[in-house]
């Protein structure tokens, strides 16, 4: 299955974590600034849905994304604005009666994220239509890989016993940020793509040299908060 399997683990890697959870751990903090576990895991649902969306929605124009140049066209937040606006996952997540009851809504829209992924990805050359971008499949796929892959690792935080993310699913992660920043960054960076470590390495390879952004804290100039800030942006939960 490939890239529809790894996508599999991925989500799958997630349900187990916050199965595991207790009501009082859905408030516990991320390192996404203003989300704590609960909305956090809303927004992952809403990404998941827009997947069955667009796999539901096959495009006939010709790609003009791929899995790296996707992230590229997103406007940056101005120093007005310097946090994300997160009221509406908040909200949402505030509505369920109680966590269970989203975590069974993830299980059950991101399990079928992974079939239709399965189903898209057996066709040859099958396009999508997402955020005004076209792009095949398995790019489209590798991008849902890579943003459940990084928020696995803000949900975390905190939780040592928790799973960590896929080893397939780190890779195709490395793949990207290598795409988007160059091979030469690693020696910066230091990111072992075999342990779920990266994050915390990357923010202490910062602090070591406050002078130098390492790969992590940039995104074509950018502190990887403003890359955080895209992957979940509003815009991606329409």
């Amino acid at each position: 299955m490939g890239l529809a399997a790894t996508l599999g683990r991925t989500y799958g890697r997630l349900t187990e974590t916050v199965q595991g959870l207790t009501d009082a751990d859905f408030e516990r903090e991320t390192r996404c600034a203003g989300m704590p576990v609960g909305p956090l895991l809303v927004h992952l649902l809403y990404d998941a849905q827009r997947a069955l969306i667009a796999f539901a929605s096959p495009a006939t124009a010709d790609p003009d994304r791929d899995f790296v140049t996707y992230w590229q066209d997103f406007p940056p937040r101005s120093e007005s604005d310097a946090e994300p606006d997160t009221k509406f996952v908040r909200g949402v997540a505030a509505a369920y009666r109680k966590p269970g009851l989203l975590v069974q809504h993830w299980r059950e829209v991101s399990e079928a994220a992974v079939r239709a992924a399965a189903v898209g990805l057996a066709v040859k050359g099958h396009r999508i239509e997402t955020q005004g971008h076209v792009l095949l499949a398995k790019d489209f796929v590798a991008t849902l890989v890579l943003e459940s892959t990084v928020h696995h690792l803000d949900l975390i935080v905190g939780l040592p016993d928790a799973p960590e993310p896929d080893p397939e699913a780190l890779q195709v992660t490395a793949r990207t940020l290598d795409g988007l920043f160059g091979p030469a960054a690693w020696d910066v960076i230091g990111w072992d793509t075999s342990r779920a470590t990266a994050r915390q390495r990357c923010a202490s390879c910062c602090a070591r040299a406050p002078g130098k952004r390492c790969v992590g804290h940039q995104r074509c100039g950018r502190t990887l908060n403003e890359f955080d800030a895209m992957i979940r942006s509003e815009r991606r939960l329409r």
